[in-house]
């Protein structure tokens, strides 16, 4: 596959800094620059010039000369301009949280960010006191049913596209789940994977793609809860189903007119 960074056109500096701001989890208590450095495989001394940079922009915030560095105004700033420019989340809010009362499981969307699935959205049961997964849980896109839906609903295009940032030796994984997901959302609607296919066994979750107006790509709505909760019998029997119409009444209600995937 092509390597952007030979491109002419790609920014290595800018890309750089984004790599900084994707390091950061919301479960964080700060990073320092040598954690930043493991997370995202820069030398330290560039991570240094990175984070001053980001701090002098606002990016990147820290309170004293050797306190850890946090997410800044100016990041937050983007992240609600983005988020308020995202109409369809606003609009399947009350679908999905019928959803997650009615399955008693949690509903997220997720989207694709830097070959991994980042949950965006999330949707939790009515007076449940479970813990759930939260807004920056990451997936791996070919090892997570939110992954596969994702890849599944992709054009050839787009496939190469997500098949560049993968390492080239999960090209074949890749093409061999698009195949299965692409048969699997067309005949049921939603994509879920099962035992070693899944990267944690601790949690079951089914997924179908939705493609909103406001992005180039798809993203995922996902179903999912312990293992002994959502058992595969279940995800096939109902909340599978359920999921399917419920990401279907969001595209009547947002006026598209194809169902699941896009014509190749």
């Amino acid at each position: 596959m092509p390597d952007l960074k030979d491109d002419k056109r790609y920014a290595n500096t800018l890309a750089r800094g984004l790599s900084v701001l994707r390091a950061f989890r919301p479960t964080d208590n700060g990073l320092g620059n040598l954690e930043i450095s493991e997370r995202t495989g820069l030398p330290r001394s560039t991570v240094s010039r990175l984070t001053f940079t980001l701090c002098a922009l606002g990016y990147l915030t820290h309170g004293r000369h050797h306190d850890k560095y946090r997410l800044g105004p100016s990041a937050l700033a983007l992240g609600n301009i983005a988020a308020a420019a995202f109409g369809f989340i606003e609009t399947a809010t009350p679908i999905m949280q019928k959803l997650a009362n009615d399955t008693k499981t949690l509903i997220g969307v997720a989207i694709q960010d830097d070959g991994e699935m980042l949950m965006v959205k999330t949707w939790r049961p009515e007076n449940s006191a479970t813990i759930w997964l939260n807004v920056g849980y990451r997936m791996p896109v070919l090892k997570s049913s939110t992954g596969a839906a994702y890849i599944g609903a992709m054009n050839e295009t787009e496939r190469n596209k997500i098949m560049s940032i993968l390492p080239e030796d999960q090209a074949d994984e890749c093409m061999e789940l698009w195949a299965r997901s692409q048969d699997h959302l067309l005949a049921n609607g939603y994509m879920y994977l099962t035992g070693d296919d899944r990267f944690s066994a601790s949690i079951n979750a089914l997924a179908t793609p939705y493609r909103p107006s406001e992005f180039s790509e798809p993203v995922a709505f996902l179903s999912g809860a312990a293992a002994d909760v959502l058992t595969e019998a279940r995800m096939k029997d109902s909340v599978g189903p359920e999921l399917a119409a419920a990401v279907e009444q969001l595209r009547h209600v947002t006026g598209q007119h194809y169902s699941v995937l896009l014509p190749v």
